[in-house]
């Protein structure tokens, strides 16, 4: 410890210390307890402090100890499958030592400190080490793990120490008496340093038809996925973590309900990586801060998940970050801005909110890495606003920042349509700049399909508000046929079953072959429809039957192919019956 103090002031989770001469966002320890903190202001010769644990029963008077450092996060082999608290304490490390229940002050380890790592120096003696370069490598849980010279470490290599080794234990040493071991810390809200960053024009593919299709991500976006209690963001981000192509999954709970937290962790460790069929644990990071937990570690949960990311991410891998929710963060926000006796914003928000959201979602993005690799960071942030009213200020914030904006819907919901993401309201900036890619990897016909049944899905929303007032029957019966088109794409389409063994993903060009099969049934029905077919012939059709069932089918793509093959012709006996 640098210096020692003592407490002079207590407001909940914010502590005032006098006697020390910290930096902005040092690590405190504040009581008897010592319970960990972080400098957040100073004024004068008192600092003040958020504490990460309950202050219940300190009292002032009791030393407080500056560690002149700030709040890092331990980056090494061992963090995949692991669980962390904000602060990244090991959950399982700290059940196992005092049961269930976390007693204040409790510290642990983020990495295990005796495991031996079987580990692959790749540098010799005389070879240039400049920061952020693979100095070697090991495996971690099936993949590999490339372990990075800290980013503003360089100088020549003098000797290495191959083998079985801990995280702490040396394995290059360099002519500047620096050594490198497996294990570096790097501060929580500071970002790592990237060569370059890039376009976002490689598509995040998340097997999800509404998301791929209509509203896609590119890998290093970001997007919000706003919506009140019930309308699926758990289940939707779920999906994201299970079937999304990045490598890593780094899942930050920052303040939801217990409950659902509980169920994250139990039901991650059982998942089945559709990749590799094994536990899809092994590639993830679960963060867990629940509402009940203290405040201000909710705060910096969503800091410590974006570290984490971004190691990974420099070492060349695709990750894709899950924050649920950063409602609850900003709520976290709102509490230690009203501590501190700040000048309150809208609905009592920091007037701060929209730069510190702006500050987490610009650390995601695609770069090219110090080592020369290239690696991506993919931002999924849930809002939760309050009645799910996307008027107030944490949505709109976000809204401003994100390119893609995944607005879910409780009328979709009670209409048991799920996802229940809005195709009206929501939207993606990254269609544009990702249609080239769809286009030559997929089908050159994507974009313009995917126009098509955007055009129709708005269509029927303007055909809505007449049936309203006068009726279907009223419609004339092109009209009509638009409706059930519309229709089509909705059920058919947009709905899909996250519980069914099929209908949970679907690759890019089934999702092609479904939207052009209702394309190819909607243009031949205008067609016979126009020579005088009963509109009422056309959608009791067996082929339409037929293709409503068809994305539950394991062989859906070859039912897709056989019922598109004959819907002109089928349809053509139909004009020419009326003919």
């Amino acid at each position: 410890m640098n210096q020692q103090g003592e407490i002079y002031r207590i407001a909940g989770p914010v502590v005032t210390i006098k006697g020390i001469m910290p930096r902005m966002y040092d690590v405190v320890f504040a009581g008897n307890e010592r319970l960990m903190g972080e400098v957040i202001q100073i004024r004068g010769d008192r600092s003040i402090v958020q504490v990460y644990e309950d202050t219940t029963g300190i009292r002032p008077g009791e030393p407080a100890f500056d560690t002149g450092e700030p709040l890092s996060v331990e980056l090494g082999p061992g963090l995949l499958s692991s669980i962390y608290d904000g602060i990244q304490r090991p959950l399982q490390e700290l059940m196992a030592k005092k049961g269930n229940f976390i007693e204040r002050g409790i510290t642990a380890n983020g990495l295990d400190r005796a495991k031996r790592w079987p580990i692959k120096v790749i540098v010799a003696p005389g070879a240039k080490v400049t920061g952020g370069q693979v100095v070697a490598t090991t495996v971690e849980n099936g993949l590999p793990h490339r372990i990075l010279a800290p980013p503003k470490v360089s100088g020549t290599v003098t000797e290495v120490f191959p083998g079985d080794r801990t995280v702490e234990e040396p394995l290059v040493k360099l002519d500047n008496g620096t050594v490198i071991k497996a294990m570096h810390r790097w501060p929580a809200r500071k970002a790592r340093p990237v060569t370059e960053r890039l376009r976002p024009d490689l598509p995040l593919i998340t097997g999800q038809r509404v998301l791929d299709t209509l509203f896609p991500i590119a890998k290093g976006g970001t997007a919000a996925i706003p919506g009140g209690f019930g309308t699926g963001k758990t289940v939707t981000q779920h999906q994201f973590a299970k079937w999304s192509d990045a490598d890593i999954v780094v899942y930050v709970g920052c303040g939801e309900r217990g409950n659902e937290m509980t169920e994250v962790l139990t039901e991650f460790p059982h998942l089945t990586d559709p990749k590799s069929g094994k536990p899809l644990i092994n590639r993830t990071v679960l963060i867990a801060n629940t509402s009940n937990m203290p405040v201000a570690a909710r705060e910096v949960s969503v800091y410590t998940g974006m570290t984490i990311a971004e190691y990974y991410r420099d070492m060349g891998f695709d990750v894709s970050l899950m924050a649920d929710s950063t409602s609850r963060w900003a709520e976290a926000m709102r509490e230690i801005s009203s501590r501190l006796e700040e000048m309150p914003g809208e609905e009592g928000y920091p007037a701060y909110l929209s730069a510190k959201l702006a500050e987490f979602y610009e650390r995601a993005g695609r770069a090219k890495t110090l080592g020369g690799g290239t690696g991506s960071i993919s931002v999924i942030g849930a809002v939760s606003p309050p009645g799910g009213d996307f008027s107030e200020p944490v949505t709109q914030s976000t809204w401003r920042i994100v390119k893609g904006f995944w607005a879910l819907d409780t009328k979709l919901r009670e209409r048991r349509h799920f996802p229940a993401i809005n195709w009206l309201t929501s939207y993606s900036l990254y269609t544009g700049q990702l249609d080239i890619w769809y286009q030559n990897n997929v089908a050159p016909e994507w974009s313009a399909q995917r126009g098509w049944a955007m055009a129709t899905l708005q269509r029927e929303a303007e055909l809505q508000e007449i049936v309203q007032i006068v009726g279907s029957d009223a419609l004339p019966e092109d009209q009509r046929l638009t409706l059930e088109v519309a229709r089509m794409i909705r059920e058919m389409f947009l709905q899909q079953n996250a519980y069914h063994d099929v209908d949970t993903y679907s690759p890019l060009k089934r999702q092609f072959n479904m939207m052009r099969a209702i394309k190819t049934f909607s243009d031949t029905a205008a067609e016979a429809l126009q020579r005088g077919v009963p509109l009422q012939e056309l959608v009791s059709h067996p082929l339409k039957v037929e293709l409503s069932k068809a994305k539950f089918e394991k062989d859906v793509d070859a039912i897709l192919e056989r019922v598109t093959g004959s819907i002109v012709p089928e349809l053509a006996k139909l004009k020419g019956g009326a003919a």
